[in-house]
C-alpha cells in the first residue's frame, strides 16, 4: 500500500485561563504515525499555525523512542493553508485538549477535512474530533450528522480535572449536530467506524484507531486499483 495521509495537529498551547499549559497529546501522534508508517503510508503533518505543536507537559513521559525521527519531522509542520488536500487518502485529527481551542470553526482546517471527506478517510482520535465541527458533508449538513462517533467524554473531564476549563463539552457539541455519540467507560479502548469516519474515544484507543484507518486505506486503494 502506498497512500499519504495528513495528520493535523493542535497550534494551540494553554488551557484556557487556568494558565496550565496544553497543546497535542504525544501519544496520540506517536502511536499512530508508526502504525500507518508501518503499513505503508506517507504520513505528512500540518497544524493551524504550522511549524512545531505544542506537546501537552502531562504526556510527555510518553516514549516516543519508536519514532526516531519525530523532532525533525514536528518541525516540518505545515500550516493548513499550504495543504492541498487532494492529494491524500486519509486525514487524521490527533487529539489534546489544544484543539478545543483552534479546531472548531477553523475555515481552513474545515476545507481539508471536508474535501478529504469527499473521496478518502476521516479520522480523529480523543479530542481530534473538535475538527469534526464545523466541517460540512453533502448536501451541506454537517459531516457528523447521522453518523455514529466516539470522543473524550464528559466523564474523561471531570476525571482529568479539565471540564470546567474547556470551553465547551465535546461528546455535547457532537451530538448537537446530531451525530450520535457512544462512548464506553472512561479510558478504555473504544473505536467508532461510520462509513469513512473512524474515531477514537481517548489515547488507550490510539492504536485501535491507526489499525481501523490503514484497513479502510486499504480497502479503498485496492478497490481503486480493481477499477482502474
Amino acid at each position: 500500500m502506498s497512500s499519504e495521509l495528513l495528520m493535523i495537529m493542535t497550534s494551540h498551547g494553554t488551557l484556557g485561563d487556568s494558565g496550565r499549559p496544553t497543546g497535542v497529546w504525544a501519544e496520540e501522534v506517536c502511536v499512530p504515525l508508526k502504525a500507518f508508517r508501518d503499513a505503508g503510508l506517507i504520513v505528512s503533518a500540518a497544524s493551524p499555525l504550522g511549524g512545531r505543536p505544542p506537546i501537552d507537559p502531562r504526556s510527555a513521559g510518553f516514549d516516543t523512542s519508536t519514532v526516531s525521527d519525530l523532532a525533525a519531522w514536528l518541525d516540518g509542520t505545515r500550516t493548513l493553508a499550504d495543504v492541498d488536500p487532494g492529494r491524500y487518502s486519509a486525514v487524521f485529527l490527533a487529539g489534546g485538549h489544544g484543539t478545543m481551542w483552534d479546531f472548531p470553526a477553523n475555515e481552513e482546517l474545515a476545507r481539508v477535512v471536508g474535501a478529504v471527506a469527499s473521496h478518502g478517510v476521516v479520522s480523529a482520535v480523543c479530542h481530534g474530533p473538535a475538527g469534526l465541527i464545523g466541517v460540512a458533508g453533502p448536501g451541506g449538513r454537517p459531516l457528523v450528522a447521522g453518523r455514529t462517533v466516539t470522543a473524550f467524554s464528559d466523564a474523561e473531564e471531570d476525571a482529568a480535572g479539565t471540564r470546567s476549563a474547556s470551553p465547551f463539552s465535546l461528546q455535547e457539541g457532537l451530538a448537537a449536530l446530531g451525530a450520535t455519540v457512544e462512548v464506553a467507560a472512561p479510558f478504555t479502548v473504544n473505536v467508532r467506524r461510520d462509513g469513512n469516519l473512524i474515531t477514537g474515544q481517548n489515547p488507550m484507543s490510539s492504536a485501535a484507531v491507526a489499525q481501523a484507518v490503514t484497513a479502510a486505506v486499504r480497502a479503498r486503494v485496492q478497490a481503486n486499483a480493481g477499477t482502474a
